[in-house]
């Protein structure tokens, strides 16, 4: 199923009064194995039609998870059906219950406003002009008008004339690319305007470098031992790491996961594969590619013996580029990353099965 015959699907057949038991309501719930190649990876994603009973505005969201993971606090990207079913709307959006727990309903909406006006605003001109910065579900009370105070910038469809399935993919990744452009941005206005940004903010996920923490015995031991020190890594991370991971084992590969400080280890065929992954962040390709060789080699070195040695590859949450796969490759290393019907790679990686041949 498309993403143009999903959002149409959705709206021409979801009917509040049935609950959350039609099919419709379970298509919004399928949305994780639906959608999941629209976006990076690391996201998650989740439809929903309401609780017990039906909402009067569906919706499919996608959460950067070092962000949030739910609708009810920080920043997320949405697909938000008016009440009518007549539009939908890709909404950079806010969560609001969080909110109105601490400031209370009316409160927690003026807020919302104020805090989308600001983001908005931060951005460069050019990029407010094409979008909205409204948007109507209908206006009623409780969460759908919490919906329209928490719209940063939004693209707004007539579901009887949506736009063709490549201008619809396009318009998710231009938005994908503006929530984590508004996530800068907000904190940039955290930090230098007073009691302007009251959402609550997230907390901090770790950094420490895992490679400070080997302790080699001595030169002529290969295996070395790790302190048990927790390396902490972004839930945008592990998100990756757990979705690639069921990938290796529907291809037949047995996939750990828990083999620290390695990301995965997958074997078949009597091959061992250590796999590091990398979340590109904000369009770095250069420096999660030194990453991933970096941390490869060290593994490598510390974890195997000489005449052990495992294959290597390196995950991205992204494409990376012609010249970055010929770059792992020249040091020996395959690379995999997500596309819209899967995981593509390299060569070598297409080869030993832990990528698919694109068409």
């Amino acid at each position: 199923m498309t993403l143009r015959e999903y959002l149409h699907e959705v709206a021409s057949t979801y009917d509040r009064t049935t609950g959350t038991g039609s099919s419709a309501a379970k298509l919004l719930r399928s949305a994780p194995s639906v959608l999941e190649g629209y976006v990076p990876a690391s996201y998650l994603i989740k439809g929903s039609a309401g609780n017990g009973a039906g909402a009067f505005c569906p919706w499919v969201s996608f959460f950067d998870p070092d962000e949030t993971t739910t609708a009810t606090r920080g920043m997320y990207l949405v697909y938000l059906f008016a009440e009518d079913m007549k539009t939908v709307s890709l909404s950079l959006n806010q969560g609001v219950t969080e909110l109105r727990e601490t400031f209370g309903a009316r409160d927690a909406e003026k807020r919302l406003r104020g805090e989308a006006a600001a983001i908005r605003e931060a951005f460069h001109s050019d990029v407010a002009k094409t979008l909205e910065d409204v948007i109507d579900l209908g206006g009623r009370a409780g969460l759908p008008r919490a919906y329209e105070a928490g719209n940063i910038l939004a693209r707004i469809y007539a579901v009887e004339s949506l736009p063709d399935e490549m201008a619809l993919r396009a318009d998710l990744r231009r938005m994908i690319q503006l929530y984590q452009d508004a996530l800068v941005l907000r904190e940039d206005l955290r930090s230098t305007t007073r009691d302007l940004i009251t959402t609550i903010k997230p907390k901090e996920s770790g950094s420490e470098d895992p490679l400070l923490y080997f302790a080699p015995k001595s030169d002529g031991e290969y295996v070395q031992k790790i302190t048990a020190r927790e390396i902490k890594k972004s839930r945008k991370h592990e998100t990756l790491v757990k979705r690639y991971g069921a990938f290796l084992s529907a291809a037949g590969f047995t996939a750990g996961t828990n083999v620290h400080p390695r990301d995965l280890v997958a074997r078949r065929d009597g091959d061992e594969w250590l796999i590091e992954a990398k979340v590109v962040r904000r369009g770095n390709v250069s420096h999660a590619v030194r990453e991933a060789i970096g941390q490869l080699a060290t593994y490598a070195f510390l974890l195997y013996p000489a005449e052990g040695q495992p294959h290597r590859m390196a995950l991205f949450t992204e494409p990376i580029g012609h010249v970055y796969v010929r770059l792992l490759s020249h040091q020996g290393i395959a690379s995999v990353w997500p596309t819209e019907n899967g995981w593509a790679g390299s060569p070598d990686a297409v080869s030993a099965g832990l990528a698919q041949k694109e068409d």
